[in-house]
């Protein structure tokens, strides 16, 4: 990686990290290294937004190649996802960054605006709703995508409806495979498969079942349990 990016990088984390959130830096770095090959005045597509965490380090990238981002996030309201107040957070957060210019806003559902959506894309960032149906619809904004363009989906191998949308639609797909992952957030690229990809799907499904296994104790409050049996500290998810 050059000099330029990773301070580019850098910089993008030291003001992402201050706003909450369920993304490390590690998934933060892949984000932004995974937007690093993409062509000139690349377009950027990210499925849920919140307070605009990793929309920071996605338009930071987009912003270097002359690209911009498109962030959906319907900002619904409820004690999870602050609605109103959460969408106030959001273009605060970017205007203090200087990438409100960068940023396209789509205040809607992903599902409500894929189907009239007809603009090339140049890179897929899924993070919304974690239910498989919503999930499995967000996969096909993939649709606009070129050969070899990254897909990455967070809470992959985490959450029970995405993995679930994962194994359903991506695991005997002809066009998309699996290259790694940084804890929960999964790479995967436009391109036919090969077996030895859909195995390596394949072998992430007992991290998986662990992650489950440790969100059921967190919801039993057997956080010790959690803590000595599969080594997971904290109160929160794995993410």
């Amino acid at each position: 990686m050059s000099e330029r990016s990773t301070t580019g990088f850098e910089s993008a984390w030291d003001l992402a990290s201050t706003i909450p959130g369920w993304l490390t830096e590690d998934q933060a770095r892949l984000l932004f290294d995974s937007a690093q090959d993409l062509p000139d005045a690349p377009v950027l597509l990210e499925i849920g937004s919140h307070q605009g965490k990793s929309t920071i380090v996605l338009a930071t990238a987009a912003h270097a190649r002359g690209g911009r981002v498109v962030a959906i996030d319907p900002f619904v309201e409820g004690r999870l996802f602050g609605g109103a107040s959460t969408r106030s957070k959001f273009e605060r957060n970017v205007e203090t960054a200087g990438l409100a210019g960068t940023i396209e806003l789509v205040a809607d559902y992903s599902t409500r605006a894929r189907p009239a959506w007809d603009r090339p894309i140049d890179y897929l960032y899924i993070d919304g709703k974690h239910d498989y149906w919503t999930l499995s619809d967000d996969l096909k904004w993939a649709a606009h995508l070129p050969e070899g363009a990254p897909i990455l989906v967070h809470d992959c191998y985490s959450s029970v409806g995405v993995t679930l949308g994962v194994l359903a639609h991506v695991l005997p797909s002809r066009n998309i495979s699996y290259e790694r992952r940084a804890g929960s957030l999964a790479l995967f690229r436009v391109g036919r498969p090969s077996a030895r990809d859909r195995a390596r799907i394949v072998r992430e499904v007992p991290w998986w079942l662990r992650n489950v296994a440790v969100k059921v104790l967190l919801r039993l409050r057997l956080r010790a349990v959690a803590a000595r049996v599969f080594g997971h500290e904290g109160p929160y998810d794995p993410f």
